[in-house]
């Protein structure tokens, strides 16, 4: 059974920054495609940052370049989102998602959701102006 478990949400000032870490297990990354989404009050869930581990294909939302970075510690199943220069646009509740990899059309321009088969609970992130 894949179990996913984000940590690291808050309440930050506009401008701050925060980490995000989504504890893995049942599954090894090094075959996963992993990512995180966001879904925020009455908006759709988008895709933030995807990573393919096998190689290294990543993908970020254009309205996140330049200031998330994805990363993953593969040793410690362990995925990580670190979010700087947040705008109060970011406050969402933030998921992490697993899939075996094959079965992710994942590009650097493209990390479909609907592909994704297992899901943690979510984190809340609150960014004030």
């Amino acid at each position: 059974e894949v179990k996913l478990v984000e940590s690291g949400g808050g309440l930050v000032q506009a401008g701050g920054s925060l980490r995000l870490s989504c504890a893995a297990s049942g599954i090894t990354f090094d075959d996963y495609a992993i990512g995180w989404f966001r879904q925020a009050p009455g908006k759709e869930r988008e895709g933030v940052s995807c990573i393919r581990s096998s190689d290294g294909v990543t993908y970020y939302a254009d309205s996140v370049k330049g200031r998330f970075t994805i990363s993953s510690d593969n040793a410690k199943n362990t995925m990580y989102l670190q979010m700087n220069s947040l705008k109060p646009e970011d406050t969402a509740v933030y998921y992490c998602a697993a899939q075996y990899s094959p079965l992710v059309p994942l590009s650097a321009s493209s990390c479909p959701g609907s592909f994704f088969g297992s899901w943690g609970q979510g984190t809340q992130v609150t960014v004030s102006s």
